[in-house]
């Protein structure tokens, strides 16, 4: 049901969905053991994707006021595409799975692979506080790493304050160029939400931290970081980190934000520095690259598996006990009892979703070219079911009509105030 129009959504994260559209809520105070995914799991032999579902799941985005949508699933050897729209309104180009798109918040799985890998070289402890590695940088000795990947620090997210006027915040910052202290000290202008390590509360503020946890320990930018650690040995040639450069070179996707006022015209975000955002949210990527990175992730190919294990190690983020959140990682369970991990992401003009099955055997990339419209990012979210969930029997109801599917849950990962 469409949220009233000045309601915001509060962060499940960039970046910036799937059965109200909500973000995620505090979670549960349990332990993070609580809900542990062991490495060596297998997923169970999934049907064939239901491609009229993701056809339709695409159609309902755009009807939802995107000007395209499309998905990818990657199955073993094969590759199935659907899509609709278009990813230029000026030119009028049709939506094209080898295009590049910003991913907004699935940086945020980039960045905690390059983390865990320098935990694992003994350069970084995950249960150490931050100020241990960034002397002086938080107000609280008691936050740890682990607590900045997890979303359990309590730092205050301040995309809340920049974005509170969408259009006008985001043309305030599209050529900005922030440096990490910036951003923090936004942070820590505003109340902490939680105690250390309390409770779930997403914030891009934790991701800007592990960015400057990488360069500190590394003496290296992120982006070389990325390269060398991920996308280079995964060949991924459509996948980069090009802050604070505001161009998305060769084939891409036009981005398009949608105003906070009914009727408004959509404005072309396609060009922005996301300094805003940075590790927490700045890369650009397109739907192959993304689908290789998540299978190789939970397979193993990019973590070691003791640290594997952590990262998917999940509490709960709502109350459906649906959705939760690791190590940089999310855990989608769906209706037919599959459970899928990847991240959402939600930047300026684009919504994102890449997920997996745990085995790494099929793969989802979706997206959909605008943001702040809550009702296309749930749509687009339904893509999962679809993909993972196969067919689902036709069960007429008393008057002989099938029922219409139940949505998906919506995860943002920017405040949203156009929720129409």
């Amino acid at each position: 049901m469409p949220l009233p129009l000045n309601r915001r959504l509060a962060v499940s994260a960039a970046l910036l969905a799937t059965v109200a559209a909500v973000v995620p809520a505090t979670a549960a105070q349990a332990s993070p053991a609580a809900f542990p995914q062991t490495a060596g799991a297998a997923a169970a032999t999934l049907p064939d994707p239901d491609l009229e579902a993701v056809a339709q799941a695409l159609r309902n985005t755009t009807a939802a006021g995107a000007p395209g949508a499309l998905a990818r699933i990657g199955d073993g050897k094969k590759t199935l595409v659907e899509k609709v729209g278009v990813r230029d309104k000026v030119t009028g180009q049709a939506m094209d799975p080898q295009a590049r798109f910003r991913i907004g918040s699935v940086t945020k799985t980039f960045s905690t692979v390059v983390l865990l890998q320098l935990v694992d070289e003994k350069k970084i402890e995950l249960d150490q506080p931050v100020n241990r590695y960034l002397p002086g940088l938080l107000p609280d000795d008691r936050i740890t790493v682990r607590h900045l990947l997890s979303h359990r620090s309590g730092l205050a997210d301040y995309t809340n304050a920049m974005f509170d006027k969408t259009v006008p915040g985001f043309e305030a910052v599209r050529n900005k160029v922030f440096g990490y202290d910036e951003l923090v000290k936004l942070s820590l202008a505003e109340p902490r939400t939680t105690e250390p390590g309390v409770a779930y509360k997403y914030s891009n503020t934790n991701f800007v931290v592990v960015g400057m946890l990488i360069e500190k320990a590394t003496g290296r930018p992120v982006a070389k970081e990325y390269e060398r650690r991920i996308i280079k040995p995964l060949k991924l040639r459509d996948t980069s980190y090009v802050h604070p450069d505001a161009k998305i070179k060769g084939l891409h996707t036009h981005g398009y934000l949608t105003p906070d006022e009914a009727g408004a015209p959509l404005v072309d975000s396609t060009e922005q520095t996301v300094s805003w955002a940075q590790s927490a949210g700045a890369m650009i990527s397109n739907p192959a690259d993304l689908g290789t990175f998540m299978s190789a992730l939970v397979s193993g190919k990019l973590v070691k598996p003791a640290l594997l294990d952590q990262m998917l190690t999940m509490t709960p983020t709502d109350a459906t006990n649906t959705r939760f959140y690791g190590l940089g990682l999310r855990r989608y369970d769906l209706s037919c009892g599959t459970s899928v991990y990847g991240h959402t992401g939600t930047v300026q003009g684009f919504y994102t979703y890449a997920f997996s099955t745990r085995d790494g055997s099929r793969t989802l990339s979706a997206m959909a070219n605008t943001s702040n419209q809550g009702a296309a990012n749930t749509a687009l979210g339904g893509t999962l079911e679809g993909a993972f969930c196969g067919k689902k029997p036709v069960k007429a109801n008393a008057r002989g009509f099938a029922p219409a599917p139940a949505p998906a849950p919506a995860d943002v990962d920017l405040p949203e105030r156009n929720a129409r």
